[in-house]
């Protein structure tokens, strides 16, 4: 994980790392110079009073801090610099990925979880990367000039020194792993929790409605409490880290101070420069032994990125895919099976054609397969078997670009983004005019509502499009497809969420926009497909009438059954 973790996050900023890491020497280097110049300071200046050394040494100490902050500089800039660049590159790396995630697996994971990632394990990487990574090699560099300073001094008082780093080593690995299980499951924990908090607000209507917040309110503390033992047991970790350190390095300068007051060759200099240095030096140690627990945090919050990196999705265009040619746009089924993850068969051995420029219908009771059998269409899903094709081009070999530019989708699962009306209508065409949204609009009939509103077209629909009615978002999605102009019309109960003079409107709009194109539409009310030139009666995924309105009453089967029922369902309403 370390190896990838350098690969992919340190490997491509090597350039500015360089350059910090010889203001990091620099650094190292002249901490090391502040000890050496104690012993001239004290056996010269202040014990022989040597006028020269009177003189050099301030002049020295002056150089040694003024190089020293300015070396200080460079590198703490570019250090965050390059630490919220990992922040930034992580978070569209995974972006990238995501939103080009297969719909199957995006389904399978909540949101949350995928928030969390994104927001908080790439903060975790950088704290591995920045303060871990760079910090021990500051730090390692440090130790080591202010070793071999306190070597030149006394070798035999240096090895005591430097016995007490092994036992500071095994320290640091055995709170290391205690940190890196401790974290993964706290940021298990944060998943859910981020789950919990989008799933409560974004259902806070039906939390009030049945009366739910004290048991909301439980949940999350659940979750907090679960969360905040994990993370102590981290904090716990990191605070044993460093006094550890200080009560061996403490040890260790004790044994100096004993074994140097008890020596005669030793001069007042050397001594105080010695012990001055060995304090000096438990400092990095006393910080590499920090830095291990978030190098653990990092590492396993980098475990869990590259896990969601690592799946690879399944909808992916082949090595020669060509542009989709769309001549009429015939939709053609031959002998297609899916089936989900689950293994569960939603279509099994389907074949069917849309004639080109005309409106088929989709109809079956609720799982009947109907949804599935769309979403083969744009490949949103592959078929398990037999092909799906758009005027002889399987959908396989074409472009996703192409493939999907020439498709609008209205689905009964509204989207709308936050923003303002023109924006949403305007999405899938963001180079369209003013005249050609208000033109869909009003195809739509949404221009009348929409300049009713007190910033017109300008005006924000808030999450979800929650500031508009059910009706209103409805028709604002319509327009979006109408805007879109595509060969290929799915509607995927298009017209639900409206009352019937909305509805009437719609249906009159959405002829004129299915005019010469081909249309694939599923509807729950069978009234409003009875136009339709081709019917297809799906029934537990397998395809059992198709005909127009008239042959399959005609035919007194499966169709004839559900509109006999629907309207007796409709006259007793």
């Amino acid at each position: 994980m370390l190896r990838r973790l350098l690969a992919e996050q340190v490997r491509p900023h090597l350039a500015s790392l360089a350059i910090a890491l010889v203001a990091m020497i620099v650094v190292a280097a002249m901490t090391a110079a502040t000890a050496w110049l104690l012993k001239p300071a004290i056996d010269q200046v202040f014990t022989e009073r040597d006028p020269y050394w009177t003189m050099m040494i301030p002049l020295a100490v002056v150089i040694v801090v003024v190089i020293k902050g300015v070396a200080t500089y460079f590198e703490s800039t570019l250090m965050i610099g390059f630490g919220e660049r990992v922040i930034a590159d992580t978070q569209i790396r995974l972006y990238s990925h995501l939103i080009r995630a297969d719909l199957a697996w995006l389904h399978d994971m909540h949101s949350g979880r995928l928030i969390s990632s994104f927001l908080f394990d790439a903060t975790l990487l950088r704290e591995a990367v920045t303060k871990a990574l760079t910090g021990m090699v500051k730090d390692t560099l440090s130790l080591i000039f202010l070793t071999g300073v306190m070597f030149s001094m006394n070798w035999q008082l240096a090895l005591i020194v430097c016995v007490i780093f092994p036992f500071v080593g095994l320290s640091t690995r055995r709170l290391g792993r205690k940190t890196r299980k401790s974290s993964a499951k706290g940021q298990q924990e944060t998943g859910k929790l981020t789950t919990i908090l989008s799933e409560t607000f974004e259902g806070a209507r039906m939390v009030k409605a049945y009366g739910m917040e004290q048991r909301e309110i439980e949940r999350a503390r659940l979750s907090v409490d679960t969360r905040l033992g994990h993370l102590m047991k981290v904090v716990r970790a990191r605070a044993a880290a460093s006094p550890t350190t200080e009560a061996l390095g403490g040890i260790a300068v004790a044994v100096v101070i004993y074994i140097g007051g008890s020596s005669e060759t030793l001069t007042l200099g050397t001594l105080t420069a010695f012990i001055y240095a060995a304090l000096t030096a438990y400092q990095p140690l006393k910080s590499l032994a920090t830095m291990q627990t978030a190098m653990q945090e990092g590492l396993a919050a980098a475990d869990r990125i590259f896990t969601i990196l690592d799946i690879k999705p399944a909808i992916e265009e082949s090595g020669d895919a060509k542009p989709l040619q769309v001549n009429g746009g015939e939709i053609r089924l031959d002998a297609v099976s899916f089936r989900y993850a689950s293994d569960k068969t939603a279509l099994d051995g389907i074949s069917l054609v849309v004639p080109p420029g005309k409106k088929a219908a989709l109809v079956g009771a609720s799982g009947a397969g109907k949804s599935t059998l769309l979403n083969l269409v744009p490949r949103f899903y592959d078929a398990s078997q037999g092909s799906v094709k758009i005027d002889g081009q399987d959908v396989r070999d074409v472009t996703l670009t192409s493939l999907r530019r020439s498709v609008a989708l209205v689905s009964q699962e509204l989207t709308l983004f936050d923003d303002t009306i023109r924006a949403n209508i305007a999405y899938g065409r963001p180079e369209a005019s003013q005249a050609e949204i208000e033109n869909a609009a009003r195809n739509a009939a949404a221009h009348d509502f929409i300049i009713a509103l007190p910033q017109g077209y300008d005006t924000a629909v808030g999450e979800n499009g929650v500031k508009l009615s059910g009706g209103q978002r409805q028709r604002v999605a319509i327009a979006r497809a109408m805007l879109r102009d595509a060969p290929i019309l799915l509607l995927d109960e298009a017209t639900s969420a409206l009352d019937t003079e909305s509805e009437r409107l719609i249906q009159v709009a959405l002829s004129e926009l299915m005019r010469g194109r081909t249309t694939l539409v599923i509807a729950h009310r069978l009234s409003t497909v009875i136009d339709a030139d081709v019917i297809f009666v799906l029934d537990h995924g397998r395809l059992v009438e198709q005909g127009s309105h008239a042959e399959l009453l005609a035919r007194n089967g499966a169709y004839a059954r559900l509109y006999a029922t629907q309207f007796a369902v409709e006259a007793t309403a």
